[in-house]
């Protein structure tokens, strides 16, 4: 049984993540997409399957005993897209990782342990996979086998977690930026601007929902942007015309717009401060900065900018690197495991008609062989003797079950 597990992936690690969306399933709904996948089943001979699309991956996970060859990876993809681009499809063995039996588990391990994802150690992908299962399972695709392989990935991610320190130290530019700002002591009172509000100033709010901070104010071009955010913090939106009429102070100002030049400048920043004193936190999580240099020279505050927060993430990230071969002993014992899961699922199988059959031997010399003889007998003997057959149809059913597990355990 183990050989019949394979997988299909194509990952951030062979291609770009634009291509990746052509190993997709196009459709416009779940229905769409679980009629896609009974046909891969059919066409393929598929026994069980699992589909798990991300950002950055899409891998089919699934159990056969067919040849998975170069001509079954060319087929099942020009099933999955038959839009797909000749130069691609004549370059799948540069593209599509082909894992299968030890080697398939051993994969699907390290991906739900984010050993192989584009951000190692970002446990996002557990629950990726979790959804990916829990939806292949209610379509009907997946069966026992895959069920077992998702069970030991999941407990040996969650060991990975807890022995290694993988997921340590933030890699995301954004969280270390708002670590900076608490070590700074910015308080939960404190007055924070946010001037920007795209993608990096809403993670930015996500954290400050988190921790507690509603005294917030969002700057934006587009107020409709600024208002949507703000709602979330309980604070208030202005446009970004009117910064330099704001006289309310701040604790803290987050920039990140698209701007090409210095939103921040000497008189912006002059006009903010209002004549206030004490200390301020500066963080410039924009490309170029938003912030101008001659302001960083020309005021006293704390500055965090985009260039120091992606070193830190760099080291940060090389240190997770490290953590990847104390997490692959940690994997090994899980993997280890699975061959005598795998035997054991199977001879349970192969028994679960035993008790079906025990029963129907009891009912079959009841109420055919002896028949005659147990009309004879009286209430009390009737009742102790279908008594004394079920206990002894119970154990019957106990002692196969009992030796099997007992051999798969030798």
């Amino acid at each position: 049984m183990l050989a019949n597990y394979n997988i299909l992936t194509v990952t951030h690690k062979k291609t770009n993540l634009k291509e990746i969306g052509d190993f997709v399933l196009k459709a416009p709904d779940q229905e769409a997409v679980r009629l896609q996948l009974e046909a891969l089943k059919q066409q393929f001979h598929i026994k069980e399957l699992l589909y798990l699309p991300t950002c950055n991956r899409v891998m089919y996970f699934f159990t056969t005993s067919e040849e998975v060859d170069e001509r079954f990876i060319s087929h099942f993809f020009q099933r999955v897209n038959p839009d797909m681009p000749l130069d691609i499809l004549n370059s799948l063995d540069e593209t599509v990782y082909h894992y299968q039996g030890q080697d398939a588990l051993s994969h699907l391990f390290d991906v739900a342990a984010s050993i192989d994802s584009l951000v190692i150690g970002e446990r996002q992908i557990l629950r990726q996979l979790r959804e990916a299962y829990e939806q292949s399972q209610e379509q009907g695709l997946t069966g026992e086998y895959i069920r077992l392989a998702f069970q030991q990935a999941v407990v040996a991610a969650k060991a990975v977690y807890n022995k290694t320190r993988i997921g340590d130290k933030p890699v995301s530019v954004v969280s270390l930026a708002f670590q900076q700002m608490l070590r700074a002591h910015v308080h939960k009172d404190g007055r924070v601007l946010l001037v920007g509000a795209g993608q990096t100033n809403q993670l930015v709010g996500k954290f400050l929902s988190k921790y507690g901070f509603s005294n917030v104010t969002v700057f934006n071009r587009s107020v409709g942007k600024a208002e949507q955010l703000a709602a979330t913090l309980g604070g208030k939106a202005l446009p970004l015309a009117d910064i330099r009429e704001y006289r309310e102070g701040f604790d803290c100002l987050v920039v990140c717009t698209g701007a090409t030049e210095p939103v921040i400048t000497n008189e912006v920043y002059s006009s903010l401060l209002n004549g206030e004193a004490g200390h301020k936190v500066v963080i410039d999580l924009s490309i170029p900065n938003n912030v101008d240099e001659a302001t960083v020279a020309a005021f006293d505050f704390e500055y965090i900018e985009i260039e120091g927060l992606r070193n830190l993430a760099k080291q940060n990230l090389a240190f997770r690197e490290r953590e990847i071969e104390r997490a692959h002993k940690v994997i090994a014992d899980f993997l280890a495991e699975m061959p005598a899961l795998l035997q054991q699922r199977q001879i349970e199988l192969a028994m679960r008609t035993v008790p079906v059959e025990i029963k129907a031997v009891k009912d079959r010399a009841l109420n055919e062989v002896f028949h005659k003889e147990v009309a004879l007998l009286d209430e009390p003997t009737k009742a102790l003797m279908e008594k004394m057959l079920a206990y002894m149809e119970k154990k019957c059913i106990g002692i196969p079950m009992k030796a099997a597990r007992e051999a798969v355990l030798r």
